[in-house]
């Protein structure tokens, strides 16, 4: 097997500085950095360097566009979504390709997220018409109530690397709809997706100072600052169970109204009277989706024993089939974003096989630049090993054998995390038992993607609080205001 490591496609024109107040500026100190392509390590640009002082320029634009913004008309709000989300479709290829070369996932794997990113407008758009409060008669008969629905204010959007697009529109998304203003502080590693959105969004028709964008690889100094600052009214974060806890914490000296989407250790349960083939095309989509760099990536397989070996097998001969390269290459599985990742994932797959495990296929890093490893099965992992405990963010299906259905729930739910779990079964009285007794905000019935605009994304536990997309993912962005109407003389 042959790997290319070189790209393919040039880097599309990227704004590289720092958006505030409808205009792109330089860095206060004036300091870039670079963003590398993880396939070979060279750099394709490089961007600003926000200080604390940009975050504060950024927030002043954001407060100082919040009142007009919040009063400007509901259609509108989601018309210029519209756009956004037309403007998108036809600038796929563009943005396909910059999403390939700072991230590393294949071209037709951007595509399809930069495809699910833009759905998030176009839903939005049609939710921001959809706000309504209530009216009704106080219990007594003297009175009325009357409730209204207000945007929250200017957000904070902290957003992660592994979907440079798609976690920033299912914010954004909602908080243009509601009549939030917003500071959005991508990732470093990925940074340039979110710089070509600022530019679609302006080109949309978005107010001056409604989105501003700040890049940085001081994130605790720049996010530190913009939290202790109270005209800051929310925090949207997307990341480590690790990192949102600090988040959290740091976000209560202002009771900011806080949505965390956090670590995930999703099982994968595959039960006796399954169809395997089923199984085992729900576990590629929801193993190798982004290389396994996704938290709603199945983590845990647990298997019943009477199709542990079949299952196996054509697992393992999926993955011997999927070719690696650089993702402009036409490769199947491109580079994981960095060397720390990638050597969690070896450590992760070494302890296994140390205290038992079988490596079916792959085990290894590739030799040579850049951050790719080799897809990889596991078969009969032992209970005590690291990664059933830890999220892998990488190729490596672990499978552990199970004879009983409540020993696999069991299973499933010893974690301290609660994202996503994938359930394959065609009983659907199990079925339903199953989803009903695992500890997940999201489960995945005989399929391997949950992610839908259209529904509540979401965790439990320490994956995190609150909901994005679905009716209920405008409601993070409205505060319920009461008014007591006196009736009669």
């Amino acid at each position: 097997m042959s790997f290319d490591r070189i790209s393919h496609r040039p880097l599309p024109p990227v704004p590289d500085r720092l958006w505030i107040g409808g205009a792109w500026r330089t860095a206060s100190g004036g300091g870039t950095f670079g963003v590398d392509d993880p396939a070979n390590g060279s750099e394709l640009a490089r961007v600003a360097d926000a200080t604390s002082e940009d975050a504060v320029a950024a927030l002043d634009a954001a407060v100082d566009a919040q009142a007009a913004w919040a009063a400007t008309p509901p259609r509108d709000r989601g018309e210029i979504l519209r756009r956004g989300f037309e403007l998108i479709t036809d600038r796929i290829d563009d943005l396909a390709t910059v999403m390939t070369l700072e991230m590393g996932k294949s071209l037709d794997e951007s595509r399809a997220e930069i495809t699910y990113a833009a759905e998030f407008f176009r839903w939005f758009s049609e939710e921001a018409v959809r706000v309504t409060g209530s009216y009704g008669v106080t219990p007594n008969g003297a009175g009325r109530m009357l409730t209204m629905k207000q945007p929250v204010g200017p957000c904070l959007f902290v957003t992660p690397w592994n979907f440079p697009l798609a976690m920033g529109t299912r914010k954004i998304g909602p908080a243009i709809a509601a009549g939030c203003t917003m500071v959005v502080k991508p990732a470093s590693a990925t940074p340039l997706s979110m710089l070509l959105l600022a530019e679609i969004l302006a080109e949309a028709g978005l107010p001056d100072g409604v989105l501003n964008v700040v890049t940085t690889r001081s994130t605790g100094e720049v996010v530190g600052t913009l939290l202790q600052d109270s005209r800051l009214r929310k925090l949207s974060f997307t990341g480590s169970t690790e990192v949102g806890r600090s988040l959290v914490e740091q976000s209560a000296a202002n009771l900011l109204r806080v949505s965390m989407e956090l670590g995930g250790n999703a099982p994968f349960l595959v039960f006796a009277d399954a169809d395997v083939e089923k199984a085992v095309d729900g576990a590629m989509l929801a193993k190798m989706r982004n290389v396994g760099e996704a938290c709603t990536a199945a983590n845990r397989f647990y298997v019943h024993r009477d199709v542990v070996e079949e299952f196996t097998a054509r697992l393992t001969e999926r993955f011997d089939e999927l070719q690696l390269g650089h993702g402009t290459s036409g490769a199947d599985v491109g580079p994981l974003v960095d060397a720390s990742t990638r050597d969690k994932v070896a450590d992760l797959v070494g302890d296994a096989a140390e205290r038992g495990g079988v490596v079916r296929t792959g085990g290894e890093p590739v030799d040579g630049p850049g951050y790719f490893y080799r897809p990889t099965v596991i078969a009969d992992v032992p209970d005590d090993a690291r990664i059933l405990r830890e999220e892998v963010f990488g190729p490596v299906a672990p499978i552990v054998t199970f004879d009983e259905d409540d020993e696999a729930v069991r299973a499933a739910n010893d974690t301290e995390l609660g994202l996503t779990a994938y359930v394959f079964t065609r009983d659907l009285d199990r079925a339903i038992r199953v989803a009903e007794r695992l500890e997940t905000g999201m489960v995945g019935l005989n399929q391997g993607i949950v992610s839908n605009p259209a529904a509540p994304f979401g965790g439990i536990k320490a994956s995190g609080f609150g909901r994005e997309g679905g009716a209920e993912g405008i409601e993070e962005y409205l505060e319920t205001k009461y008014v007591a109407l006196a009736t009669g003389a």
